[in-house]
């Protein structure tokens, strides 16, 4: 299964960028997070494996997060014209996710997220949830990116308006 999501932010693609690089903000709006830890590695250096936990509800999902691109590496001075790409694979038990997210200047106040993602599926639970509601999955990731885009614009923080 494979999709693309995008959505526009009222911020500069730098402060963007900041936001969405640095570790202590993921739990602030990456929904569920119960712990995004690094096995070895920087968080978001090309090459880091990460033990990734998500609690919904009364479900735990434990996976493992590698970063396969960043790309400039050094996020400190990019040109206007460059898109920003950082890409990640995630497995977990029957699962396989690649998701490839470009962050795009798109003029000095307003910047675009946009996250391709395709996942695989090993086991009989997981594709049976996939081929009765393949939306779901895309309704995830629209709702990790709107949790963004509302942290990154107001503050707004998942924890303490999980509605």
């Amino acid at each position: 299964m494979k999709y693309t999501v995008s959505i526009e932010i009222a911020l500069p693609r730098k402060r963007v960028v900041q936001l969405i690089s640095d570790p202590a903000h993921l739990p602030k709006w990456l929904r569920g997070l119960v712990l995004h830890e690094p096995l070895n590695g920087a968080h978001g250096q090309l090459g880091t494996t990460s033990r990734v936990v998500f609690q919904t509800g009364k479900q735990r999902m434990e996976a493992t997060e590698t970063i396969t691109r960043v790309d400039p590496q050094d996020l400190r001075a990019i040109p206007s014209s460059v898109a920003v790409h950082h890409d990640r694979e995630i497995t977990g038990k029957g699962l396989w996710h690649a998701q490839r997210d470009r962050i795009i200047d798109a003029g000095p106040d307003t910047t675009v997220g946009d996250s391709q993602s395709e996942f695989r599926f090993d086991g009989l639970m997981i594709r049976l949830v996939a081929l009765l509601t393949p939306g779901s999955f895309r309704k995830q990731s629209r709702q990790h990116m709107q949790d963004f885009k509302a942290f990154a614009e107001h503050g707004t923080d998942v924890r303490q308006h999980p509605n």
